[in-house]
């Protein structure tokens, strides 16, 4: 059984508790898995190499592993890492009912929870950004525990935000956080990338100025794959709501699906050669499908900054 076939929105009333359970879910499934290696990234502890001084020498976990391991601590930290969200309305898809799972937004909220629990336990610093027709939030990278409660909480308010009709300016955003992140970091954006087709190369120069401003990128495609890239809905007539515009049309889901996902893949495709062209990486994450494909991808990223 996975983590989706038993969660219902309505569990996600302490973010902190929850990300822990994802985080420690996860990293108890690498212990099985080909990822076994990074699990001492989890520990707080990095091995220990012959000939340093053995004063960080952490003696409870060699009694436990035999292995010797030093602790870490703020000051080794190397790594910063800014989130950015895109909470524009179409992000708000699919439509919250009773027992039913996460839209875009607050998967990619809690996603974004999961890592920074990585990320603190791996005392690096990190930053949250959020926009929709521009940058609402923008912090700074911080590895404190208040920092932490504070952007925990930020999250907490997007999980439970309903506001309607917000439309989307990712280009604008993205040129705008580039300038902003001074210093070299991971940048992880949480992005479904809808926007307007004549806004298409904007968006595509948003992500490459911020490789050029040599920060290391992963974006996280978030889609409802099954309904939004695949357009898989029964043959009966649906009413098609715009959540930006609030436009509406009524129509059976076979009289466009041939032509809808013709486009759709289209421009994923775009999107994937971009970001392969400017070395940022692209992961498709599918809000039906849980957390491990984040957390895999940005334990890969670390590890290869390191």
């Amino acid at each position: 059984m996975s983590f989706f076939d038993h969660f219902d929105v309505r569990q996600i009333e302490n973010l902190e508790l929850l990300a822990k359970q994802v985080v420690e879910g996860f990293i108890i499934g690498m212990h099985k898995s080909p990822f076994h290696g990074f699990s001492v990234e989890f520990a707080e502890h990095r091995l220990y190499n012959p000939g340093e001084s053995t004063k960080d020498i952490d003696w409870k976990v060699y009694a436990r592993s035999d292995k010797m391991f030093t602790k870490k601590y703020e000051e080794e930290t190397n790594l910063r890492c800014q989130i950015i969200i895109d909470t524009s309305s179409s992000m708000y898809y699919p439509e919250q009912l009773p027992g039913k799972t996460l839209n875009k937004l607050q998967f990619s909220a809690l996603a974004a929870a999961c890592v920074m629990n990585l990320l603190k336990k791996q005392r690096d610093a990190f930053g949250l950004s959020v926009f929709d027709s521009d940058v609402r939030i923008h912090t700074k990278c911080r590895s404190a525990t208040s920092h932490y409660r504070l952007l925990l909480t930020y999250l907490d308010e997007l999980i439970h935000d309903s506001t309607p009709q917000k439309t989307t300016a990712t280009a604008k955003a993205l040129h705008q956080l580039a300038d902003s992140i001074n210093r070299r970091s991971l940048v992880i954006i949480f992005s479904d990338m809808l926007d307007d087709d004549d806004r298409q190369d904007d968006l595509f120069a948003a992500l490459q100025h911020l490789k050029y401003a040599k920060h290391e990128v992963i974006l996280f495609h978030v889609t409802d794959k099954k309904h939004e890239i695949d357009f898989e809905f029964e043959n009966r007539p649906y009413l098609f709501v715009d959540l930006e515009s609030g436009e509406e049309i009524k129509l059976q889901h076979n009289q466009v699906k041939e032509l809808y996902v013709e486009k759709m893949q289209a421009y994923k495709e775009a999107l994937k050669l971009k970001c392969l062209q400017y070395k940022i990486d692209f992961v498709e994450a599918d809000i039906n499908q849980g957390f491990d494909v984040v957390l895999q991808n940005y334990l890969v990223k670390r590890s290869k900054m390191h």
